[in-house]
């Protein structure tokens, strides 16, 4: 919306004698004409002033821009469109997105997060599955050549090609890095982030908005309990996962029944991976020892080598015989899997 000021003259009649009149143009410019009421006085073109403001992407303007496509957030995609402002751009802080960066969007919905990314300067690469989302956003960035928009099941896309195309010669010589910022869909947080973490050589950092209960579950598990898993192991093998900020449910459209939180996964480099002699093989033996709730290892694993050699296996990495997945963090899954691993 832009808002067109009239800089008049002083005018010394009484405020009782002034009159306000507006009109609002065929594009949607709103004038504010003020006038006295002595016509003897001669008439002065006004100078006129352009004034930007910014169009909040709010409640309203989310409603508008569904409407406009005939649609409703659709439950089979986790839609959740988010209505401040305020939370898009501590989301792009997080991510210290400046000018220049190259951004990976996941499902943009009706761009208010890309506008921000846009704002902060970055080319964004947003992938949206819903066709129709994906067509609005695509003519809500016509004009700028910053936003590259593809209709695709994030989850099945060819990523890599995708992002080879659009960083271009940087990409296939090392020389830069993407950043992922996006408000994902809840349902389908795990396998992003599954996805994403072994990408140490195109991302640096990938910043999520996520349910609040899996961003604690990812960020700080505790051994000895019920929420750690093998998710855990993967987070913390590919990244340096942080906990930023909680976001409060009714920031969201439609407001679903959970709150969500902000995190930060600093991707880790290839050389500063734990190292073990195959990654297929050691994720294969951590989402076997964790099979069987409260088993012991000795039970689990028999499968890769007999149960004795389990148990040394333990005592010489400094853990009893007789331990559970649950007992063992990242670096005891590592020694265990190069004791005992297959090559």
């Amino acid at each position: 919306m832009t808002l067109l000021l009239h800089n008049l003259p002083p005018i010394t009649s009484s405020a009782s004698s002034l009159h306000y009149t507006t009109r609002t143009t065929k594009s949607d410019i709103t004038v504010c004409v003020v006038s006295g009421s002595n016509a003897d006085k001669p008439k002065i073109k006004p100078k006129i002033t352009k004034i930007k403001i910014k169009e909040p992407d709010d409640y309203h303007a989310t409603l508008k821009a569904l409407n406009s496509k005939g649609r409703i957030p659709r439950k089979s995609l986790g839609q959740h469109y988010m209505l401040n402002g305020e939370v898009n751009e501590r989301l792009v802080d997080a991510a210290n997105v400046g000018d220049g960066d190259v951004v990976l969007e996941i499902g943009p919905g009706t761009g208010s997060l890309t506008n921000v990314l846009v704002e902060s300067g970055a080319n964004v690469l947003a992938i949206e599955k819903d066709p129709y989302m994906a067509a609005l956003v695509n003519e809500r960035f016509s004009a700028t050549c910053r936003v590259k928009v593809i209709q695709e099941d994030f989850t099945r896309c060819h990523l890599r090609s995708h992002l080879s195309s659009f960083l271009g010669s940087d990409y296939s010589e090392g020389n830069s890095y993407a950043k992922v910022v996006a408000n994902i869909p809840f349902n389908i947080s795990t396998d992003i982030v599954k996805q994403l973490l072994p990408m140490g050589d195109i991302f640096s950092e990938v910043v999520l908005l996520l349910q609040e209960e899996a961003a604690l579950r990812m960020v700080d598990p505790s051994l000895r309990t019920s929420e750690y898993r093998p998710i855990n192991i993967f987070i913390n093998f590919y990244s340096d996962p942080e906990y930023k900020f909680k976001v409060p449910r009714a920031n969201f459209f439609p407001q679903p029944k959970v709150d969500a939180a902000v995190v930060v996964f600093r991707l880790k480099q290839a050389a500063d991976y734990p190292q073990v002699s195959s990654t297929k093989s050691f994720f294969s033996m951590v989402n076997s020892a964790f099979n069987g709730k409260r088993k012991m290892l000795r039970k689990t694993l028999q499968h890769i080598k007999p149960s004795l050699e389990i148990e040394e296996a333990l005592v010489n990495v400094g853990l009893a015989a007789t331990s559970r997945p649950e007992e063992l963090t990242l670096e005891d899954f590592v020694k265990l899997h190069n004791l005992i691993g297959d090559t």
